[in-house]
């Protein structure tokens, strides 16, 4: 069976997580540059079976879109076109980043390692891939 993979997209990093392979449990994979994204994913895609990407839908507490879907756009265009074997889907992902906020409170991270943006991005793309699978 193969796996999902969530993309917490961002113009300096983008958080990654993966499902395991029946796809019942969301787990944070990494922070990648933005500029490397699609290098890792390559990379990722040869030694892992993944049939599903799944990118955050970003959006305002009112429901408009944020201005970054700009840039999300030209990624799914990207992701289509050098991997069309995989499908490409959305979640909203509204109040991820306070949810891993929350949730590394929550889990007993120190204060130090809540300020770690990489760890926020990467629970945040777990996150969305939770709200995804359930």
């Amino acid at each position: 069976m193969a796996r999902a993979l969530a993309i917490d997209f961002g113009l300096k990093r983008c958080g990654i997580a993966v499902s395991d392979d029946m796809k019942m449990i969301a787990s944070g994979l990494t922070t990648v540059d933005a500029k490397d994204l699609m290098e890792f994913l390559n990379g990722y895609f040869l030694k892992e079976q993944v049939d599903e990407i799944i990118i955050g839908l970003p959006k305002h507490k009112d429901g408009q879109v944020n201005a970054i879907e700009k840039n999300i756009q030209f990624l799914i265009k990207d992701l289509a076109s050098k991997f069309p074997d995989k499908t490409l889907k959305r979640v909203d992902e509204r109040f991820t980043s306070k949810m891993a906020f929350q949730s590394m409170i929550d889990s007993g991270i120190g204060q130090k390692k809540r300020r770690d943006k990489k760890l926020v991005d990467e629970i945040s793309a777990t996150i969305i891939l939770q709200s995804y699978l359930y």
